[in-house]
């Protein structure tokens, strides 16, 4: 098999093992139909958007965003770190953009963590460029012989909790409070910038998707966030993992709703609907609860068909049972299929991703 073929391959088969082949299927009719309790159908959603114009953060710290994550690009005095590659094909279309601010070569590459769409385009840069992630991304890939021997996938240096790269004002510092999205998920902070990148635990301002299959946890969630809120300082700004650039305190709002979200679900398991739970939280989360198509956003449906989605994932959780898949061999294990009896709206609501 060649090397596009086994990266095309990866990506496939890890953006089905998170629920989003079934909801692309969705943004373009070809899904489920509408969710009950999810007020109107909306018909198609947007695709993932292409690779955009490189964008300032502040200093010389920058961002591309499209094709999966915000890429964060970060000049140091000697070279170019990366901060997620995006999906396969990628590397040219993120060199050109780093080409408009700076003629140094990307010595560093740090995935936030495991799913294809953060690491696809990894193997373009130089392998000489530095790859660093969590150390359980570094187990995950070694375990599958096919995705380690893809170049810049396996990483040269990996941490267990905190680590620093660099010095003064080209220092970085990667953090890892604990399970969530995934089970390698890290934060990476750039203290003379005072900026954060957050990854896909903090994808959109909306619940994240969790990939129960790479050791995420709704239930260990909360307490991941609100570790970093207490044991990350002096950050002004927050990079999304796809979405925006936001102020911290919307980053530690987002982590006392994500623990609102487990509260409630511990307290109406087998009480009461996943909807009914939703509905309640948007009394006092608006923003994460919104029930409509945030822009730009690739899979997921709205902020809150993916709070009875990660509701739903708590029961299952609470209960110790495993994540179903979907009905049909779609291989969607990150949501209930449709017509589970505990509320879980199907992959892609009818309304678009």
């Amino acid at each position: 098999m060649t090397r596009a073929r086994v990266l095309t391959a990866i990506v496939v088969m890890g953006l089905a093992g998170m629920g989003v082949t079934a909801q692309q299927e969705a943004a373009r009719g070809q899904g489920p139909g509408q969710a009950q309790g999810q007020g109107q159908g909306r018909g198609r959603g947007p695709a993932i958007p292409p690779t955009g114009a490189i964008r300032n953060v502040r200093g010389n710290l920058y961002i591309v965003p499209g094709q999966g994550p915000n890429t964060a690009v970060f000049v140091t005095k000697t070279g170019v770190v990366l901060v997620d590659t995006k999906l396969a094909n990628n590397g040219e279309a993120i060199l050109k953009q780093v080409r408009t601010v700076t003629d140094l070569p990307v010595t560093m590459i740090i995935n936030t963590h495991s799913h294809p769409d953060h690491n696809g385009s990894n193997d373009y840069f130089p392998v000489s460029a530095e790859v660093v992630t969590h150390e359980n991304l570094q187990k995950r890939v070694a375990s599958d012989q096919k995705l380690a021997a893809v170049p810049n996938m396996l990483p040269d240096r990996t941490f267990k909790d905190r680590l620093s790269l660099g010095t003064g004002a080209d220092r970085i510092d990667l953090y890892y409070f604990g399970a969530g999205h995934t089970d390698n998920d890290l934060f990476v902070v750039f203290p003379a910038q005072r900026v954060m990148h957050a990854g896909d635990l903090m994808a959109w301002n909306m619940g994240p998707l969790i990939d129960r299959n790479a050791g995420g946890s709704v239930i260990a969630l909360p307490d991941t966030l609100e570790k970093a809120a207490r044991g990350i300082r002096n950050v002004d700004l927050v990079i999304e993992g796809h979405d925006e650039v936001l102020p911290w305190a919307g980053f530690v709002e987002f982590g006392r709703f994500n623990r609102a979200l487990l509260t409630a679900a511990k307290a109406g398991l087998g009480k009461r609907t996943a909807e009914e739970i939703a509905n309640e939280l948007r009394q006092t989360f608006p923003t994460q609860t919104k029930d409509e198509i945030l822009p730009g956003v690739e899979y997921g449906g709205t902020p809150l068909s993916r709070a009875v989605i990660n509701i739903n994932v708590a029961f299952r959780e609470l209960r110790g049972e495993p994540e179903p898949a979907r009905g049909g061999g779609g291989g969607n294990r990150g949501a209930a299929p449709p017509g589970d009896g505990r509320g879980a709206p199907p992959p892609g609501d009818g309304r678009g991703n």
